[in-house]
């Protein structure tokens, strides 16, 4: 059987209000979701589909009895795109990797913007998610960063990359699941604007179904806790790229006062890990593996 949502989890994946679906099936007509057992509204995959595309229409200024008139359509490419995305993916040949990433960096030296979005788009468009994240950006972003230390790609080149690379993870954040079975919040220490690591962790979590409140980069310790206090997550993500042992075992501290009982402080990055005994020892659970993140994420 097909995979089906309750109202809530539907708004919360469409950011359409409760409110608004009724008042837009009452209407209009817009959709007709089964009903369980127990007489609750049960939301298909393509349900969810025609209501982020009735929203976008919406934001862009056609009036919604306007953009009923196009349902038919709207329905078909829903359905379309349902069953595309659950499709196998043919796994990329092995050297399509090199391939894109090569794309990349000579379309950077000719400074040709469009050219690295559209091999950044293609790969995208071949691969999961989280494996296009893991095994396709963050390896290309490491080696513009080598480049550039090694004097053999200027910085409006790894600029070039770095943007795009950055904008993509950020479309990925935000196209990712959001089922609020659990609230994580991440963020990087004060001093580190390195945040492509922490959009990783952000959209590990938000595939395994968690909620996800995204701080990013250079997070002062005293937003960081308001924010903790105000939302209550189960767990903080922290990621520390840059040295700073005092900054990070005070926002640590600070930040395990304010949650919740039963709350956990992790912390990653080349920083963390140069003090991993010390912060393990204020309680923070160290995430240095990609074994670390199955027992958290599930």
């Amino acid at each position: 059987m097909d995979r089906t949502y309750r109202i809530h989890i539907a708004a919360e994946m469409t950011g359409v209000s409760e409110a608004l679906i009724r008042a837009w099936e009452r209407r209009y007509g817009v959709l007709k979701p089964r009903r369980t057992a127990s007489g609750y509204r049960a939301y298909t995959e393509a349900d969810i589909e025609v209501l982020k595309r009735l929203k976008k229409l919406t934001e862009e200024g056609v009036a919604i009895a306007e953009a009923v008139r196009l349902l038919p359509r709207i329905k078909k490419e829903a359905k379309e795109h349902v069953v595309a995305m659950a499709a196998p993916r043919k796994a990329p040949r092995a050297n399509q990797f090199a391939h894109w990433r090569n794309e990349v960096l000579l379309a950077a030296q000719r400074i040709d913007q469009q050219a690295v979005e559209v091999a950044l788009d293609d790969a995208m468009a071949s691969l999961p998610p989280v494996a296009y994240f893991e095994d396709f950006l963050m390896p290309l972003q490491r080696e513009m960063g080598d480049r550039w230390h090694a004097g053999t790609v200027t910085v409006a080149e790894e600029h070039l990359v770095t943007q795009a690379v950055r904008q993509r993870g950020y479309t990925l954040l935000q196209q990712a699941p959001k089922r609020a079975r659990h609230h994580v919040v991440c963020a990087c220490v004060p001093e580190d604007e390195h945040e492509l690591g922490l959009l990783g962790v952000a959209l590990k979590f938000r595939h395994a179904g968690w909620r996800v409140t995204f701080l990013g980069a250079r997070t002062p310790t005293e937003h960081l806790v308001r924010v903790v206090r105000t939302v209550g997550p189960e767990l903080v993500a922290i990621s520390s790229i840059v040295e700073g042992a005092e900054g990070l075992r005070a926002m640590i501290k600070e930040v395990k006062a304010a949650l919740p009982a039963g709350g956990k402080v992790l912390v990653g990055g080349a920083g963390a890990e140069r003090i991993s005994a010390a912060l393990k020892g204020l309680g923070a659970v160290m995430v240095e593996t990609a074994d670390d993140w199955i027992p958290l994420l599930t």
